[in-house]
């Protein structure tokens, strides 16, 4: 760049900022960027200076920057310079990378230190996981499906959103003191029915049958189940006291045949529990008790299928399951926390948590000793004094139990038994995910014990501290308030609640709640669900209906003004706090909350652009709603393969409803706006009310909305059509609601002008004639002034009457101009 001669005045200004000044101004008449070497010169110059220029002599800097990268980083006069002095590759200077952003990791409330933790899988991206299936005895109800739907909904994020590899193992307890006696207690009834005993000996058999009942309602202390308990007693008097009069009246065959059913009815669960302790013990075909589980079972799994809840990748059943849970336990004995007793083998807690590798109910420890927790999970059958009474310590707990008469049993070393309740988990989670699992869930009422017992008896199989690394629990479901339960026979089935609501709506609910707290399933949750599905559809709709508007090819890439580049920056805010409320122990809540803020910054634009006569950004909207329809997707919430928005006439069909009759819509909407163009223009009124009649009566019933809006093509949207038909209902009901309204106003109205006009008939010197009841005494113009006491009005009563009696003088006059005029009617 510098020559001798060039730089030879700079070389000579002998103060520092004098030079830097002067040799600013010279580098800003030459190229110093051009070119591949600098010069001797360039570095003689470069050598006075003692340290970088400062930033106001911007093509110092720049040019010092240059030689200082090629030099090495070095102005000292005894360092040698790596100049090349002949043509060659300018040297990059030095780059680093940027700082960026601390990433989120995802963190799960674990019920074992009942805190949120960082998630770790044990091998890499896999994830073993272990669920509790259902004790199929009766229907799934809604507290199965939440606990089913919040896994699968956590479940769909892990593989989906934070992809790892998921691996579902799932149980059915097919098996179990409740099934037992549920299926004896349905043989027995049924048999009992098919006898068809008389009238007499069905009353002779309720009141023996209401004895040990009566007993079981007084000893019962717990509220939710003696309140079920008597519904049950008030039932059956209501039903037993018509039957016994119908006998004692000799009524009609019929009439006490109608009776007979009644009673029969509703007296099932008292008679049944009266027959299975007289004849219970005498039930030995074991077809009898897997009958039972395999119907509920069916019915189980097409419940979560209707609810779009996945398959587990493995379902284990105990009863196929039963000669590895032998082994199992056979383990459990040799490794010495197990003994034998009079056939049935029991876990042996006190030496468990004695070990010093091993500690007992690590979930709920401030549950042990609870007694009536323990033999809940014992069971109906195996609470008997004897039962009791084979223990060691009160807290162990059943692994194998000897079966007594009219019990299923398989043979073992220890005799012919069944498995106990926890062992079946521990057992089949076991064989299925190894020694340790990632995550093992279930509802929150199994923490203790039978999820503090599958812990305890699996740590002394595998003999080691960590079965388990995150135990999920979700939260409990309540009716409108009241605790569900299906042994208190407050319960709503999954089958049912399918009947008010879509499998979507109730996910929406669930997502709407924390999976871990309870959840309260009653008609406001749900209809906060259905307002959410239709605020999130009425947006993919109105999206669908600008990415449809005509465009060429280049059309489709709009210059982005302020408004867009705004909306762009919120949606990556928007992803980035979903992001972080999903490792916040999957927060769904929160994150439908943002969502739900997209979209009203959406619809805020939209409205924007449309009220200036402008399209809304294409690609824009059509990014965010493709990523809302993905996070949708992932919760399970989207079943189809549709880019956007919800699908539109149900998942069983093969083909695309949207995609196959908008072109004939949009025709069709198109004739019908240039028809009501021309009836517009030509006042021809009937044509635009068959217009307004295919828009409100007719394309509702297929499933069609056509939206109308002032100065801009008609929106076309594919909705559902009980939902339409239930808009146009709303939309008639308010119209009738206005019009009564507006009746009502004109009837007050006209009542108003009535009374007034009838008022206005009255000449003044009448008017306080007519209030005796405040004046006694009147002058000749009919004035009052006494009062009915006789005493003579105040000089201010008379002022107030005076502008009352002025006032009706002018409404008077005015009626007799009325009446001049012929108007006065």
């Amino acid at each position: 760049l510098f020559t001798a001669s060039s730089y030879s005045f700079i070389l000579s200004i002998s103060e520092e900022e004098a030079r830097v000044k002067a040799l600013n101004e010279y580098l800003s008449t030459r190229s110093y960027i051009q070119g591949f070497t600098f010069s001797h010169a360039d570095v003689e110059v470069f050598r006075k200076f003692s340290g970088p220029p400062v930033d106001q002599y911007i093509h110092v800097v720049r040019w010092y920057r240059h030689i200082e990268a090629i030099c090495g980083g070095s102005s000292e006069k005894n360092e040698p310079c790596k100049l090349q002095t002949s043509k060659g590759k300018r040297v990059q200077p030095p780059w680093s990378p940027p700082e960026g952003t601390k990433h989120s990791r995802l963190c799960l409330y674990n019920s074992l230190t009942r805190s949120k933790e960082v998630f770790q899988p044990q091998n890499g991206k896999k994830v073993l996981w272990y669920c509790c299936g259902p004790t199929v005895y009766d229907a799934s109800h809604m507290g199965h499906a939440r606990s089913y739907i919040s896994f699968d909904i956590l479940r769909r994020i892990l593989r989906d959103y934070f992809k790892y590899d998921v691996f579902y193992c799932m149980n059915i307890t097919d098996i179990d003191d409740k099934i037992i006696k549920r299926a004896r207690q349905n043989y027995l009834f049924e048999r009992y029915r098919e006898n068809k005993s008389t009238p007499d000996q069905l009353l002779e058999d309720v009141r023996t049958a209401s004895e040990p009942f009566s007993v079981k309602l007084n000893e019962t202390t717990d509220p939710d189940k003696k309140q079920m308990l008597e519904r049950i007693q008030n039932a059956v008097k209501s039903a037993f006291d018509p039957l016994q009069e119908a006998v004692q009246a000799k009524l009609p065959a019929a009439e006490i045949n109608r009776c007979y059913e009644t009673l029969l009815e509703e007296a099932k669960d008292l008679l049944s529990d009266w027959l299975d302790t007289k004849f219970g013990s005498q039930v030995t075909d074991n077809s009898i008790f897997s009958k039972l589980p395999k119907f509920w079972e069916a019915e189980f799994h097409k419940d979560m299928e209707a609810l779009n809840v996945l398959p587990p990748d493995v379902l284990t059943r105990v009863s196929e399951y039963v000669p590895e849970i032998v082994d199992f336990v056979k383990k459990i004995v040799d490794n010495g926390y197990g003994y034998v007793s009079n056939g049935s083998v029991y876990f042996d807690t006190v030496k468990f948590d004695a070990s010093e590798k091993h500690s007992y109910a690590k979930l709920v420890p401030e549950a042990v000793g609870d007694q009536k927790a323990l033999q809940e999970g014992e069971g109906d059958l195996s609470i008997s004094a004897d039962r009791l009474s084979e223990k060691h310590s009160p807290n162990d707990f059943a692994l194998w139990k000897s079966s007594k008469p009219g019990e299923p049993s398989w043979d073992s070393p220890w005799g012919k038994g069944r498995p106990g309740w926890h062992i079946e988990c521990s057992a089949m989670g076991g064989s299925v995910l190894g020694e340790s699992m990632d995550i093992h869930g279930g509802g929150f009422d199994l923490r203790f014990p039978h999820h503090d017992n599958e812990l305890a008896q699996s740590e002394a199989y595998f003999e080691n501290d960590h079965w388990v690394r995150y135990f999920l629990h979700t939260g409990h479901l309540t009716i409108a308030g009241c605790k569900m339960s299906k042994s208190l026979k407050n319960f709503i089935t999954i089958k049912d609640a399918l009947k008010k609501h879509t499998a979507r709506q109730l996910r929406l609910a669930f997502l709407m709640h924390s999976w871990k707290d309870t959840l309260d399933y009653s008609s406001n949750t749900m209809e906060s669900a259905i307002q959410y599905e239709k605020f999130m559809n009425e947006f993919f709709l109105n999206v669908k209906d600008i990415l449809r508007a005509p465009t060429d090819v280049t059309g489709q890439f709009q210059k982005w003004e302020n408004q867009e580049t705004e909306l762009n920056k919120n949606f990556y805010e928007k992803k980035a706090a979903i992001h972080e409320a999903l490792c916040d122990n999957i927060d769904t809540r929160s994150v439908l909350e943002e969502m739900r803020s997209l979209v009203g910054q959406s619809n805020s634009y939209i409205a924007a652009k449309k009220s200036s006569r402008q399209m809304p950004n294409r690609l824009l909207l059509g990014n965010i709603s493709s990523y809302l329809t993905q996070m949708l997707k992932i919760f399970g919430a989207i079943e189809s393969d549709d880019a956007i928005g919800f699908p539109v006439g149900g998942t069983s069909q093969n083909i695309n409803v949207e995609s196959t009759v908008m072109p004939y819509l949009q025709v069709l909407s198109e004739f019908r706006e240039g028809v009501r163009q021309i009836a517009r223009e030509k006042k021809v009124t009937e044509v635009l009310q068959l217009c307004d009649a295919l828009r409100d009566d007719i394309l509702p019933e297929l499933g069609v909305r056509f939206e109308d809006h002032e100065g801009l093509p008609t929106v076309v949207k594919l909705v559902d059509k009980d939902t339409l038909l239930k808009e146009r209902e709303e939309k008639k009901k308010i119209e009738e609601e206005k019009k009564k309204k507006k009746e009502e106003a004109a009837r007050k109205k006209q009542q108003q002008e009535a009374a007034k006009l009838e008022k206005m008939k009255i000449p003044p010197h009448e008017m306080f004639k007519l209030e005796l009841d405040k004046y006694s005494m009147f002058d000749e113009n009919g004035f009052p002034t006494h009062d009915t006491e006789g005493k003579e009005l105040s000089k201010g009563q008379i002022k107030k009457l005076k502008k009352l009696y002025e006032t009706q003088e002018k409404l008077h006059k005015e009626y007799l101009q009325m009446v001049q005029n012929g108007s006065a009617n």
